[in-house]
């Protein structure tokens, strides 16, 4: 089916859902299900909806269909040497670049180059009242006002569905060169610390069970330099490691039957008193495994200046979320209201009354 005829009748399906006032759970690859609250509402699958619309490699921005995989994209950039810049978690196979904006998550590279929000130029959607909305273009300009496409970023469909995305790129590094380092918890948040406010090619940063795991790239110059002056050995098989961080494969993440928090907090934020913790993201995300008490786990998050979230778990009729403050919710409740005034597109996703 060309691409008018899927628009057209995914905005038909949304103006009928919308005049019957059916709540729709917008699905896709569905590689992310886990994510969030529990799914409800009559299934609208957009995974056909799929294609490149644009490919400018020499102005680093490529446009896509939400329901176009993953893996193609990047195949398609590595094939001119480009990639997706926040290094995207893909959870299977199925994974979509609609889930991927939705979901809003990035792999290790997201401290050093940004976030998914970074890199979104536009999109065009269909809001809960069955419009053709189109936000941002497809290059980088100071604009006055908030960019609304980033909304889109995170917000789990519960504002729109998306129809196309247009997305920043960038070169892939000459060199890739990860060095290990012995250390314990507190010395690794302070090399982190140390390492960021300098001017070093550093792309990743992790730490797990007595061993800091830091990545270099750009220019073979560069990284030989800033191999030398940081020290430790370097890792063999450095890709693997980091695709293997990324999709959460390592073995601290095998029992995929325990409950999964991830605590976000400022890099430097001292060592918790917490069982067996993976640190990734440069020290800003802890991931803690096992049951917890959500509230005195938030509360520990928020003494330290971030907070926690239950990224997998089966605890998925409450809030995974942090709670948010009176004024902020109310906030979210306009922005949806805005957006899906009946509140027909993936009620619940987010907070219970989101």
């Amino acid at each position: 089916m060309p691409d008018n005829d899927l628009s057209s009748a995914l905005q038909t399906a949304l103006q009928t859902a919308q005049r019957k006032q059916t709540p729709l759970n917008l699905a896709g690859g569905g590689s992310k299900a886990f994510y969030g609250r529990l799914r409800s509402g009559q299934t609208l699958d957009i995974n056909a909806h799929r294609g490149v619309v644009n490919y400018a490699p020499e102005e680093l921005v490529i446009t896509v269909r939400s329901g176009t995989p993953l893996a193609r994209i990047e195949a398609l950039l590595a094939d001119r040497q480009q990639m997706l810049p926040f290094e995207p978690p893909h959870f299977g196979t199925t994974a979509s670049i609609g889930g991927t904006i939705a979901c809003g998550l990035s792999g290790p590279a997201r401290p050093y180059r940004g976030a998914v929000r970074d890199h979104l130029l536009g999109c065009r959607i269909i809001n809960g009242k069955g419009e053709q909305l189109k936000f941002g273009g497809e290059v980088m300009k100071n604009v006055a006002g908030y960019d609304v496409s980033r909304l889109m970023v995170g917000a789990q469909g519960t504002l729109g569905l998306l129809l196309e995305v247009s997305i920043k790129v960038l070169p892939m590094p000459k060199q890739n060169l990860t060095l290990c380092l012995e250390q314990n918890e507190d010395e690794a948040l302070q090399t982190f610390s140390r390492l960021a406010n300098q001017p070093l090619p550093l792309s990743a940063a992790s730490h797990y069970q007595g061993v800091s795991y830091l990545r270099l790239s750009g220019s073979e110059a560069g990284v030989a330099a800033a191999s030398a002056a940081i020290g430790g050995e370097e890792l063999d098989n450095a890709a693997h490691f980091w695709q293997q961080e990324c999709e959460q494969k390592h073995d601290f993440y095998a029992n995929q039957e325990q409950p999964l928090w991830r605590l976000s907090l400022p890099p430097a934020s001292a060592p918790l008193a917490l069982p067996e913790q993976y640190l990734s993201w440069g020290g800003a995300q802890r991931w803690l495994r096992g049951d917890h008490d959500a509230a005195l786990l938030r509360q520990l998050a928020q003494q330290h200046g971030g907070h926690a979230e239950l990224f997998r778990g089966d605890s998925r009729e409450a809030d995974n979320l942090p709670p948010l403050k009176p004024g902020l919710f109310k906030l979210h409740q306009q922005v949806k209201h805005a957006f899906d005034p009946q509140g027909i597109l993936n009620p619940g996703r987010l907070y219970q009354k989101i």
